[in-house]
């Protein structure tokens, strides 16, 4: 696998894709710890982009998701 394998796949409520622009997101990440800190600290801002919930992939394969941006109640 390449440099950039860990990649996020963004989803509104009803869970259609999410299309962000190149400034909103990154393309990839080399590892799934490196993914995860930057959905920590970015996941505000694609809130307010309007992204609901992403799943988390390596290459072609979901690790987990659907999971919800918006704050527990």
């Amino acid at each position: 696998m390449g440099d950039t394998d860990w990649t996020w796949r963004y989803e509104s409520a009803a869970g259609d894709l999410v299309s962000l622009t190149p400034a909103d997101t990154v393309d990839g990440f080399p590892s799934q710890a490196d993914a995860e800190t930057w959905i920590g600290e970015e996941w505000a801002r694609l809130l307010e982009a309007g992204v609901d919930a992403v799943t988390l992939l390596e290459g072609d394969r979901v690790v987990y998701g659907p999971m919800s941006l918006h704050p527990a109640t």
